[in-house]
């Protein structure tokens, strides 16, 4: 099962090349970077770990591709996403996020739905390996 968030999530990974070109696009919007990684993605996780500072002064995305790889090379085995924030009111918003990296085995997410009286349901998540 593939995990399916952000951006370009339904697409095919994105190569080095794709994923300097989007980053390019962010920086062209003047949206400062920032690189994230888990190994839990669930889809109500938003607490990531972040890889270094925020990136707001870069004009190259050569900048976040070399951060990229180091991210890559001590958390190769885990989730890895760019996000691109906009901080122009004066808050930070995200703009864009995509994955960038995944494990070689996905974990699956299963829903159990529990219908009850009145129509009403209960889910439940649970991981498999």
């Amino acid at each position: 099962m593939r995990i399916t968030q952000g951006c370009f999530s339904f697409l095919p990974d994105l190569d080095d090349a794709q994923i300097s070109a989007q980053v390019e696009y962010c920086l062209e919007n003047e949206w400062a970077i920032g690189i994230e990684y888990t190994d839990d993605p669930h889809p109500r996780n938003t607490y990531w770990d972040m890889w270094g500072n925020p990136m707001f002064d870069l004009r190259d995305p050569k900048g976040v591709m070399m951060e990229l790889d180091d991210c890559r090379k001590a958390h190769g085995d885990k989730y890895i996403r760019i996000n691109a924030f906009d901080s122009t009111r004066g808050f930070e918003t995200v703009r864009m996020s995509f994955i960038v990296n995944r494990p070689d085995t996905e974990p699956r997410l299963h829903m159990q739905r529990t219908d009850f009286e009145g129509r009403s349901q209960k889910y439940a998540w649970d991981v498999r390996g």
